[in-house]
């Protein structure tokens, strides 16, 4: 098993789609054992840490089904990918049968392959689990009734569409507590001892051929959701928590296994007490898109140590593509923000150049979209610049940006700083579509007043000032709308 760093670049590919596309450039097989080695560069430019392949695990054909026939999943299919063809709606890679991997995509063979050739390149893998319902043709809803919330007879008889009827039980069908039952899937229950100890197994073995797993929508199991979602139906909950006894006994056989919680609602904090090694940032990603600068620099005063178990990102596919949702200086200046801040980064395949479709998951075909190079050849100076810096290493510290009575843009501008052994490094951005001034005192005493170098880490240019100035009144940063700054700070050369 490959150990993820403390802080890890991770890259999500969508399985079906990647290899659909790669297959039509060779000519050949589009298993994950036949993909040649310039399409796996591809997917893991400098600065990628590990590869989330989502969406390896055997589909379920009554759950892909019940997607063919629901008008409004039609019309959204047709809406991303005018035309789409039957045969290219694979189903939800949510609405999981077996946790085998497809047999279409390569089997567990082609998933051998494909992680000899991320671990050759020093490249975790990262999978899906879903942990809080399987399809309706799983083996454990004939197997094991015991694993899942039940109903009655008179229920699925005044309600449909919230019960399943196997024949031999009533199950509810798969929620959250503040939409509809999904109509896909079956709903596990979480307070089962039984399921917790079946789960353990399951994400066991997973754990032999991955280094993590990227957990779908990890909340609705803790203990307090899951019975404010599902009441005395579930029973009472047990003393203990889903999350600390499945962790705990996954991590008696896999002890380096990388866990990531799918979260919101404010319970990232929670999640990571309960074992996980990471938990989405989603309120940063709203503030980032939705709010202004000040918003941003009131999330980034949390505490260190909680901020570096948290996922940045600025679209996975679950949220729109962010060349759709941001202006393109702001989706620059979002990505330098996501790339220098503590925690691990998520990045979504396509995002470097500019895709725009949000392609619903249960297709395995998607549009083509020209190329913007520019962005890309910007996201991997972006990511190697980082990755090289070794910034990443050190300790992190927000700094404070100041104005002039006479002139407030400073409010607009945020920034932080790295210090370790790799160096002293500084991000300074402009959060906004006007330009902004202010002074940056830089937060190192040890800088004596002799003339120090601050370098861009993206473009090569060099500013000299004295130590005297830098932690005294503080660098003076005049930055153009959505303008950024990363610079390493080191003695003069000259």
């Amino acid at each position: 098993m490959t150990e993820l760093p403390a802080q890890p670049v991770v890259y999500e590919v969508n399985t079906r789609v990647w290899l659909r596309e790669v297959g039509r450039r060779t000519g050949g097989p589009a298993g994950l054992g036949d993909v040649p080695k310039d399409a796996w560069d591809e997917i893991t430019p400098h600065g990628i840490d590990a590869v989330w392949l989502m969406g390896v695990w055997e589909r379920s054909p009554r759950g892909r089904g019940i997607a063919l026939w629901d008008p409004s999943l039609r019309t959204a299919f047709d809406r991303a990918v005018p035309g789409v063809e039957e045969g290219e709606i694979a189903g939800s890679p949510y609405c999981i049968r077996r946790y085998e991997v497809d047999a279409t995509l390569g089997g567990a063979e082609g998933l051998a392959a494909a992680r000899a050739e991320l671990d050759s390149r020093g490249i975790g893998l990262l999978l899906d689990y879903v942990p809080n319902h399987v399809a309706p043709d799983s083996p454990w809803v004939t197997e094991h009734p015991e694993y899942f919330v039940r109903g009655t007879v008179d229920e699925v008889r005044r309600d449909p569409a919230a019960y399943l009827d196997t024949g031999t039980a009533v199950l509810a069908r798969g929620r959250d507590p503040f939409f509809p039952p999904w109509p896909d899937v079956v709903q596990l229950n979480a307070f089962e001892p039984a399921l917790r100890r079946a789960t353990t197994d399951v994400l066991g073995r997973i754990g032999q051929v991955c280094d993590g797993v990227r957990c779908d929508m990890a909340m609705l199991l803790m203990n307090d959701i899951f019975a404010r979602t599902w009441g005395q139906r579930a029973g009472s909950p047990p003393p203990d928590d889903f999350w600390p006894t499945v962790i705990g006994g996954v991590r008696e056989r896999h002890p380096a296994m990388t866990f990531v919680a799918e979260a919101y609602w404010d319970l990232e904090w929670d999640l990571q007490q309960q074992g996980f090694d990471f938990c989405y940032d989603k309120r940063l990603y709203d503030r980032v898109l939705n709010e202004g600068p000040e918003s941003v620099r009131q999330h980034l005063t949390a505490d260190e140590t909680y901020q570096r178990k948290l996922v940045r990102f600025l679209e996975n596919h679950d949220e729109p593509r962010a060349a759709e949702t941001l202006h393109p200086a702001k989706e620059r200046a979002a990505a330098v923000l996501i790339a220098t801040l503590p925690g691990a980064t998520l990045w979504h395949e396509g995002q470097f150049t500019g895709r725009r479709t949000h392609l619903p998951v249960f297709l395995d075909r998607r549009p083509d979209e020209p190329a913007d190079t520019a962005l890309r050849a910007f996201h991997e100076r972006l990511l190697a610049g980082v990755h090289r810096s070794g910034m990443r290493t050190g300790r992190w510290q927000l700094l404070e940006c100041a104005g002039w009575s006479d002139n407030a843009s400073a409010a607009n501008l945020l920034a932080w700083c790295w210090a370790g052994p790799a160096g002293r490094f500084l991000t300074v951005l402009n959060l906004s579509d006007q330009p902004a001034q202010g002074r940056v005192r830089l937060p190192w005493p040890e800088l004596d007043p002799g003339t120090w170098e601050l370098t861009g880490l993206l473009d090569g240019e060099r500013y000299t000032r004295s130590g005297t100035e830098l932690t005294g009144p503080g660098l003076f940063v005049g930055l153009d709308a959505w303008g950024t700054h990363v610079l390493a700070v080191g003695r003069d050369r000259d």
